[in-house]
């Protein structure tokens, strides 16, 4: 027996189901064909739709009005009809309405009318036309695909008349309903060439398509209800996305698409997040529509911009500002200090974690290491302790030290310090030397634990440079004016030209002699100057023997601390790239408010992220002309624009891996100890009546000191005391 046909020889035509799988239900299925089971039949046998009742199938209203192509019978069904072979129950004739495969049409809805026992499709027509597209303009041609149909049916009962050639209308006279105007035509501002061209067919809406549910159903759905069906993939946080008005989402489920009657609409909100429930009270069409999927009970929207906020290094009050001042529905900040703590601030932490081992791994190749330190304070309460590679230009690790944990801020760079060298040895990656600033702490520190120290030169320089400043604005040692940038200069060049400590130090004491006009040096090491000796005309401008500014230049210059710094200074690398670091770190930690420890230690790991990923940017050199000089031209060192790519892996380890299953990447965020606030080591008194009112001691003492000028001034007893805090000297 042929598959394509009914099992009770049936017109081929009408949809055919097969035997379901399930044993029980395949059993009433047979029973109902055969009555009394046989051995062996053919099992790829179908029945027909006639042989079940309207209520077997999930659309079979918008089946028959014509605006699905297939019927779906739902779950459980069973056969209980039988028809007559000879005259089978008559369906509507929708062939013409079956097929919606045109790319850009705009068809007419059918409008039907039941008359007596009848169905009437009247005469279609067709009008087909183009559409003039943006595209058409240019000078490639683009084949347009557009048609426009409109088709009117007429519904008389449950017989149908169609529009074939042999059949004649009755004569009866039935006034046609009046059709809906066309649709205006379409204009196409921003016209995409290469997807009209690519493009071959698309579905039109159907209805049908939509998930069926109750209208009062919760809206904590997972994520696979969100599918559009007929998508093979569901999407993701990587779709585009766009604003839309809640005006024009209303227009969509305020009529129904079945029978064009008003329904009820259920909203629903959260955050971003937006659902519709929309029922038809007519023909008890439902539909359930959301916009944007949710995994759990956290909408994959508001999770996202979160993301995007905390890992830019963007400020989410500023956020929050943005939104209201457009009305853009967005979640409250508790919302996204949750967001970070479930998902945010585990996956920053583990991605920190990968790649400082990998970092390390590298690292560990190469023997040993040249570093630089340097502690970036954020208000009295944190410290963050850098240690860069200074070769590779990254930043090997980075600690965070909150001031109570310590004893103070005084101690926090030498703790942090300690912390990062901990990690260098616990990898087993032996420092070579370190350059950093002269703190005597740091000096002790090192020097205990053996390691090779320098200054870097800058640091040095800018103290140095304070002091001479101050120097020179004194009356007998404004000579020394003309020589600050040259001192300057001459810090750089000792650093840099030398390969010893003697060395640096025997061209450092050179600059007394040179000052006086003096170019021949006592000291073998240096004997006399490097530059070209010139006869110069000008004599004032060089420092006298035995003047009051050199000596006191001698005691600032060659006193026994500064030579000793001056011995240490670094000669192979400096911590530049350590300052623009810090100055990177404005632009994710913000300067007005205070963050709760892991929010602040995660920004930092963001900030290293950002660094790490464009420390070696290539340069590239643009031509500038200079309007103050008539036009001259020179070339500017510019970096090419940072790159962040660190983000998009971080979205990924969220939507990814962190939703799926955060339970292992919060338990190792849990790993990072968090000191306590300082307020909690403070001692609360037991008694609330021993708490002072909320009025500062200056304002206290400001009275008392009022009243004390009212007891012992003449004359302004009538004067009020807040009067005289106001107008009296301090």
């Amino acid at each position: 027996m042929s598959r394509r046909r009914c099992f009770m020889r049936c017109e081929r035509k009408l949809p055919l189901f097969g035997l379901p799988k399930e044993e029980e239900l395949r059993k009433k299925w047979l029973q109902f064909i055969f009555i009394s089971i046989p051995t062996q039949f053919n099992p790829n046998l179908s029945l027909c739709s006639q042989h079940f009742t309207d209520d077997c199938f999930m659309n079979h209203t918008q089946f028959v009005n014509g605006f699905s192509q297939r019927l779906h019978m739902k779950y459980g069904a069973v056969p209980t009809l039988f028809g007559d072979p000879g005259n089978p129950v008559p369906q509507p004739i929708i062939a013409p309405l079956a097929r919606f495969h045109d790319v850009g049409c705009q068809t007419d809805a059918p409008q039907t009318m039941s008359v007596g026992t009848r169905v009437l499709i009247l005469p279609k027509k067709v009008t087909v036309g183009t559409q003039l597209a943006w595209g058409t303009l240019k000078h490639r041609h683009v084949r347009s695909k557009g048609s426009q149909t409109t088709e009117s049916s007429l519904r008389v009962g449950n017989e149908t008349f169609s529009s074939h050639p042999d059949f004649h209308l009755p004569s009866t006279s039935i006034e046609t309903p009046g059709l809906r105007p066309r649709k205006r035509p379409r204009l196409e501002l921003e016209y995409d060439m290469e997807e009209e061209e690519e493009e071959e067919e698309e579905d039109v809406w159907d209805p049908t398509r939509e998930v069926k549910s109750e209208p009062k159903e919760a809206m904590s759905s997972p994520v696979g209800s969100a599918v559009t069906e007929g998508s093979e993939t569901p999407p993701t946080y990587s779709d585009c996305k766009y604003i839309v008005f809640e005006s024009c989402l209303k227009e969509l489920f305020d009529t129904c698409p079945v029978c064009k009657r008003s329904c009820e609409v259920l909203r629903r909100r959260m955050g971003t997040f937006v659902a519709f429930t929309q029922l038809c009270q007519n023909c008890t069409y439902s539909r359930r529509w959301q916009s944007q999927p949710v995994v759990g009970s956290t909408p994959v929207g508001n999770l996202q911009i979160s993301a995007a906020t905390y890992f830019t290094g963007s400020c989410f009050s500023q956020l929050e500002k943005i939104c209201k001042a457009m009305h853009l529905q967005i979640f409250p900040y508790d919302t996204f200090r949750k967001h970070a703590r479930s998902f945010l601030e585990p996956a920053v932490v583990y991605k920190w974690k990968v790649d400082q081992h990998n970092l390390l791994q590298k690292l560990h190749q190469g023997g040993k290491v040249a570093v630089g330190g340097d502690m970036q304070t954020t208000g009295k309460k944190y410290g963050s302790y850098t240690l860069m590679h200074l070769e590779s230009n990254r930043i090997v690790d980075l600690q965070l030290v909150q001031s109570n944990e310590v004893g103070g801020r005084i101690h926090m760079e030498k703790e942090g310090l300690k912390r990062c060298l901990s990690v260098l040895e616990s990898n087993c990656l032996p420092v070579e030397y370190i350059v950093t600033d002269r703190r005597p702490q740091i000096q002790t520190f090192l020097s205990e634990r053996n390691i090779t120290q320098f200054y870097d030169v800058w640091h040095f320089e800018k103290d140095l440079s304070v002091k001479l400043k101050k120097l020179s604005q004194s009356k007998d040692c404004g000579v020394l004016k003309n020589w600050l940038r040259s001192i300057k200069n001459h810090v750089y060049w000792t650093a840099v030209s030398s390969t010893s400590g003697h060395e640096k130090v025997a061209k450092w004491t050179s600059l007394v002699n040179h000052v006086q006009n003096v170019h021949v040096h006592t000291d073998p090491i240096f004997p006399k100057c490097e530059h070209p000796v010139k006869v110069s005309r000008d004599e004032s401008k060089y420092v006298k023997p035995g003047s009051i500014a050199l000596n006191k230049l001698e005691k600032v210059l060659v006193n026994k601390t500064v030579v000793g710094d001056v011995e240490k200074l670094s000669h192979h690398n400096q911590t530049a790239s350590l300052e623009a670091f810090h100055r990177l770190i404005q632009r994710f930690v913000p300067k007005n408010g205070v963050l709760p420890f892991m929010e602040m230690l995660c920004r930092l790991y963001l900030a290293v992220m950002h660094f790490n990923e464009n420390a070696n940017r290539e340069v590239v050199y643009k031509v500038v002309i200079l309007e103050d000089f008539k036009g001259e031209c020179i070339t500017k060192p510019v970096k090419t624009e940072p790159t962040h790519n660190y983000v998009d892996d971080l979205m990924r380890l969220v939507f990814d891996e962190v939703l799926e299953d955060p339970t292992p990447f919060v338990e190792e965020l849990k790993t990072i100890p968090i000191p306590g606030e300082r307020s909690s080591q403070q001692e609360r008194p037991s008694n609330p009546e021993e708490v002072p009112h909320n009025v500062s001691s200056q304002v206290m003492l400001g009275s008392q000191h009022a009243n004390l000028l009212v007891q012992q001034t003449p004359g302004v007893s009538g004067i009020q005391p807040w009067f005289i805090i106001l107008n009296a000297p301090s």
